[in-house]
């Protein structure tokens, strides 16, 4: 089998612009909505968003690769390095580490993506690792660098990387095609065709021993805060682990030839789905505000606990409702008292009751947000479900 690096015109990929064009015109309105509606938001509330983004694009990344960090801890990392009050809580060199990326990425939107940056990325996500031979450098083993899965006497390659030593003259090509192709370059490309490119090309030549798939994410996102001159907060990493299974699907096809249009179509729904799922955040951010200061003077300290608790959930809502049972494990109180707050909470209209008796289940009245499929059909057309 070749890949897509073995063939002739390497790295030379082609792909169908038109079927891209109504995504990448809905991308940069989209764009321009989310920069409105964050502009009602308070600086405290601007600063929180700014966290949760990146704290959901540093789990969520490092989920798609098995590895579960601590959203607290990873939170409160990223608020030291951002000079915003914090716990000061300790957290594993691994958080710690995914933090510093998203945080430089957040700082540097706007500086060239050299190997420097690369390298530095690399020794941020791979702190405290001492199973690794080259760290904060590109690979040297001499090994096949392969993604298999199965059994070792029966591994199934997924892909195979271009050798070690050719690694270093593709990353400078690598690099050079992502300058030509920036907004300001000689070639510049559309944000989510740059994007989409920018990370199979990397993650073809995958030049690290490790956490290929995470810069290879950080990148595109670095794609988008560039055409957007602003820090971009796309959530593709969110996005990616919710269609995992297609993720990987797509990938797997699109490193067996160099005409890449599938692989682009893919990628351009999953960056419209991400858009959308931060906006959504964003509008759940101003509603929560609008409700809980509406709600002021009129709870107790245990109601205001049990419906941060639900609001934490987000726009998708707290999970099967909240119950006695469980208002009882988050407040620490008793049955006969979480029934009384629950009824109290549905008569100021904080929640509403579904059910009833030991099957009653109570929601939040303020609009949610399901997550929303996105796709592009065979016809450039974007098709929400």
């Amino acid at each position: 089998m070749a890949w897509n690096w073995q063939h002739p015109n390497w790295p030379n990929f082609t792909w169908k612009s038109p079927l891209l064009a109504k995504a990448e015109a809905r991308f940069l309105l989209g764009a321009g909505v989310f920069l409105g509606t964050t502009k009602h938001l308070a600086e405290d509330e601007r600063s929180g968003l700014i966290v949760e983004c990146m704290s959901n694009e540093a789990l969520t990344s490092s989920e798609i690769e098995g590895e579960i960090l601590d959203r607290d801890s990873v939170q409160s990392s990223i608020c030291r390095q951002l000079g915003l009050s914090t716990d000061r809580r300790k957290v594993s060199p691994a958080e710690e580490g995914m933090s510093e990326m998203m945080v430089d990425i957040y700082r540097s939107h706007s500086a060239p993506l050299d190997h420097d940056m690369l390298f530095a990325w690399h020794r941020m996500i791979t702190s405290g690792r001492t199973d690794l031979r080259d760290v904060g450098r590109y690979r040297t083993h001499p090994e096949p660098m392969r993604i298999v899965s199965g059994r070792i006497d029966e591994a199934k390659v997924h892909f195979e990387a271009p050798p070690s030593d050719r690694v270093h003259a593709e990353m400078v090509e690598y690099t050079k095609w992502f300058h030509r192709t920036a907004p300001a370059g000689s070639a510049p490309l559309g944000a989510l065709t740059r994007a989409g490119i920018a990370h199979l090309y990397f993650e073809s030549i995958h030049p690290f021993e490790d956490g290929n798939g995470r810069i290879g994410r950080a990148v595109a996102e670095k794609v988008f805060a560039q055409s957007l001159g602003r820090p971009s907060f796309t959530a593709i990493a969110a996005t990616m682990l919710a269609r995992r299974t297609e993720y990987y699907a797509a990938l797997a096809a699109a490193n067996k030839r160099n005409d890449i249009t599938e692989w682009l179509v893919w990628f351009a729904g999953a960056a419209l789905e991400a858009q959308t799922r931060t906006l959504h955040q964003v509008e759940f951010l101003i509603d929560k505000t609008k409700f809980l200061d509406r709600l002021s003077g009129m709870i107790n300290a245990r109601q205001q606990l049990a419906l941060l608790r639900m609001l934490r959930e987000g726009p998708g809502g707290f999970e099967g409702g909240m119950s006695a049972g469980k208002y009882v494990v988050i407040t620490k109180t008793s049955v006969a008292t979480a029934t009384r707050d629950l009824g109290e909470l549905v008569e100021v209209g904080a929640v509403r009751r579904t059910g009833s008796n030991r099957s009653a289940r109570y929601h939040l009245t303020i609009p949610l947000r399901p997550d929303l499929r996105v796709t592009i059909d065979q016809t450039g057309e974007i098709v929400e479900s």
